[in-house]
């Protein structure tokens, strides 16, 4: 709080302390003393050449920057067919200024191709998103896309492949602002298949605005590419080869063929995953008086081999220079086996072992996605009026095969019970979506935007389970079920933007209407059974930027949104998924939707220092739930009363020298969590730190290095105490065949401290530990190539996708 209250002295302070403003006009001329009209203007702070403002001349070639302080200034002017004009240094002193006639001259020779050689920073702040320009980061050469979302700033990547952002989970991931349809691991594998030298910009969104879903308490992450701007036949290669405990590999092949009207795209991606896992459990059970009745412990081991090619294609047709047509289809297979092997002990209360099971379970997964996206656009003129449309529809199709064979032996080692179950578990989702955007310009720098928004969702999810006994299978109607679920939902939204002087506001209001049908089919032991749900709902979102000074070096950013996150499809699955003899997971057909308002405020210094406050109350928390039923183990996602989430934050991005970019990130974090679980009532609070530095060097002759580490100390979530955990990579690149190639060695948790573990609370008479070996730390050498034209081309009007909330409530 004490921290809170400094920053808000000090940004009073700092509006105190602002000096008076006048404004500077002046005139475009061409040799032929015409007014030049659309002339980019720009002005510049006299002493170190840093961006004031810019602007574009009018019909006459007049321009006017209005609210500068005092001060020394230089403009500089460009316009295309002319040499470049930068003007003698000129001061303010708060009355107005009128600049001398520009005079703008021929450029001696003609422009074929204009090439920009500025260098961005590496993160931008702007007024509901951070973003992250890849191209800036030297060691990102060679990275694939999965590396380069990693390195942004409050971003984690978790073993399996969970993206978080700023420590919460259920972050959409978006590329070019449409949906990548995947989530967990296979997201990873994708992301991977893309190389970073395709990407423009990483898009963070913890408090998106009204225009996207208000699914998502973590917000969004759009990945911004760059072969819209290509024109002519182009292209990368990418393969990498690595090892952990086992071998892993990936191949990709990304083209590009822009030509006239016509912009034809696709990427083609195989891999092969070799995983690893070793998990080990302890239960301890305790009597009413709190003394150990028994003890179980179980060593379980994870050998999951998947091959995964991944197909995405697509044209963009420009109609007219204002007007494109498009699609985007993708496609998905993933396929492999999971042996699984388990070795588990029961010990009395003096800890002598009473019976041993051993388990070998198999598991046989064929997962396959499609999705199509037809889009249009059309730019009504050059003011930045624009309609948009897009449909959509996705389809999954999941297949998984198990089979368990348990035998239990005595202390002896006498053999005793045999169980052999089998299950197969198919899953089959639906979605179909489509949205219209308008963005209407007013007066004054202000803008208005609109859309609607509607999607159907249909998912027919079956659980049938098999006991073998004397080789004969027989329906096990405890665990055999059906379960099929509709939801309908209806948006709309408006947003209106406005700057004045120092203020840039943006404000937004969505509503959602939802309309939800499951129902659960019988069998010879259960009765049919159905339920509903409708309910509506608004979403505002406020952003209010201020302007600590003229040239924006200094900035205070105020925001809030509420958000909504509906349960995964999956989740609402009322039945049961045996794990082994003693563990499974149990779904939840009465979860309820989880509302979040998120407050903000920030303090930027360029892009070089920012310093941020979060306050995120959450109502009705979906969070795991584990709990005690008999001799099973079950974990099921429930509504909890509240978690309310507390954060600073403070982000550095500085070169120390020419050749050094240093990037700090630090998280302070605190959470509490309230509610009612199974026998007891969960009140747990924790304060931890997250902090990741990368370091870039960019040395001589196509060679440079990169340094980077992360550190997570112990946390709470939920019923889940977590050990802490850290990493540190280590990689080392060399551009190649006139660097259009790369060779890339990099080494991941090169001390193996990646590991995830920690103690499970709140179960009545439990005591509970477990830990994660992943196998984490590995060596990986990886090879790209870029080939083709590099001749930029305006880039089409993203218009999103219908579907991106929705493909991102399915599991994998």
């Amino acid at each position: 709080m004490k921290i809170f209250k400094a920053v808000l002295a000090t940004a009073w302070l700092c509006l105190c302390l602002n000096f008076a403003c006048a404004q500077v006009t002046g005139r475009v001329l061409d040799n032929n003393q015409k007014g030049v009209d659309r002339a980019t203007v720009i002005l510049l702070n006299g002493k170190d050449s840093v961006l004031v403002k810019s602007m574009l001349s009018g019909p006459a070639g007049s321009f006017a920057f209005k609210d500068i302080e005092s001060g020394s200034y230089r403009v500089k002017v460009t316009y295309i067919g002319f040499k470049n004009y930068s003007g003698a240094p000129f001061y303010v002193t708060g009355q107005p200024v009128v600049l001398p006639v520009i005079t703008l001259l021929p450029a001696t020779q003609s422009l074929k191709q204009v090439e920009v050689i500025a260098q961005k920073a590496y993160i931008e702040q702007k007024i509901d998103r951070t973003v992250v320009n890849v191209g800036a980061s030297i060691s990102n050469t060679g990275a694939n896309a999965l590396e380069a979302l990693e390195k942004a700033p409050g971003v984690t990547v978790d073993e399996s492949g969970q993206i978080s952002l700023k420590g919460k989970s259920g972050v959409m991931v978006l590329i070019d602002d449409k949906p990548t349809y995947l989530s967990g691991e296979d997201l990873a594998n994708y992301l991977k298949a893309i190389p970073a030298s395709q990407l423009d910009q990483i898009e963070l969104m913890t408090n998106p605005p009204a225009k996207y879903d208000a699914a998502g308490s973590a917000g969004l992450i759009n990945i911004e590419t760059k072969k819209s701007k290509i024109k002519g036949y182009n292209g990368s290669l990418a393969a990498s080869a690595g090892i952990a405990e086992s071998w892993r590999t990936l191949e990709s092949v990304n083209l590009n063929y822009h030509m006239g009207k016509v912009n034809l795209f696709g990427l083609l991606g195989y891999g092969v995953q070799n995983g690893y896992r070793r998990l080990d459990l302890t239960r301890t059970y305790l009597d009413a008086s709190q003394n150990v009745s028994s003890s179980y412990n179980e060593l379980a081991f994870f050998h999951p081999v998947t091959y995964n090619p991944n197909l995405k294609m697509g044209m963009d047709y420009y109609v007219s220079p204002k007007t494109t047509i498009g699609f985007v289809l993708t496609g998905t297979l993933l396929k492999g086996n999971n042996h699984n092997p388990v070795n588990s002990n029961l010990r009395d209360n003096l800890g002598r072992v009473d019976s041993i099971i051993t388990s070998d379970n198999n598991a046989y997964t064929k997962n396959y996605s499609g999705s199509l996206n037809v889009n249009y656009s059309h730019q009504f003129d050059s003011l930045g009026r624009v309609l948009t449309f897009d449909l959509d529809y996705l389809k999954y199709d999941n297949r998984r095969d198990q089979t368990f064979f348990n035998n239990t032996y005595n202390a002896a080692g006498m053999p005793g019970s045999v169980q052999d179950i089998t299950d197969n578990l198919p899953a089959n989702i639906a979605i179909y979506a489509a949205r219209t955007d308008y963005v209407q310009p007013l007066r004054a720098k202000a803008k208005l935007s609109f859309g609607l928004k509607s999607s159907y969702v249909s998912t027919d999810n079956a659980a049938n389970y098999f006991n073998i006994v004397n080789k004969i299978s027989m329906v096990d109607n405890n665990n055999t079920n059906r379960f099929l679920y509709q939801e309908h939902i209806n948006a709309a939204y408006a947003s209106f933007n406005q700057e004045y002087g120092r203020f840039a506001l943006q404000a937004g209001l969505r509503m959602e209407h939802t309309d939800v049908s499951c129902h659960q089919l019988g069998n010879a032991r259960a009765p049919d059974s159905s339920f509903t749900q409708h309910y509506t709902n608004l979403f505002p979102t406020v952003y209010l930027l201020y302007k600590l000074d003229s040239a924006g070096i200094n900035t205070l950013k105020l925001a809030y949104g509420r958000r909504i996150n509906r349960p995964y499809y999956q989740d609402l699955n009322p039945f049961v998924t045996i794990l082994d003899k003693y563990s499974a997971i149990e779904g939840n057909p009465f979860l309820k939707p989880q509302y979040s308002d998120d407050y903000q405020l920030m303090y930027s210094y360029k892009s070089i220092f920012s310093f941020g406050v979060e306050y995120n109350p959450n109502y009705d928390y979906q969070i795991e739930h584990d709990f005690q039923q008999g001799s099973i183990f079950l974990a099921q996602t429930i509504n909890l009363g509240k978690r309310v989430f507390m954060g600073l934050e403070a982000n550095l991005n500085v070169d120390p020298v020419r050749w050094w970019n240093f990037s700090l990130h630090t998280e302070l974090n605190h959470t509490t969590y309230q509610g009612q679980l199974t026998g007891s009532y969960l009140n747990n609070r924790s304060t931890y730190i997250f902090l990741s530095n990368n370091n870039q060097f960019d040395l001589s002759h196509g060679w440079s290095t990169e340094l980077y580490t992360f550190y997570v100390s112990p946390s709470t979530d939920g019923q889940f105490t977590h050990i802490s955990r850290e990493q540190t990579n280590v990689g080392i690149a060399k551009k190649i065949l006139k660097n259009k190639g790369t060779v890339k060695l990099s080494f991941r948790d090169i001390f193996n401290a990646n590991m995830q573990g920690g103690y499970i609370t709140n179960v009545p008479n439990v005591l509970a530990s477990y830990h994660n070996d992943n196998a984490n730390r590995s060596v990986t050498l990886g090879f790209t190539y870029n080939f083709g034209s590099n001749k930029n081309n305006p880039k089409k009007i993203d218009t999103g996708n219908a579907a991106d909330n929705e493909a991102g409530r399915v599991r994998n």
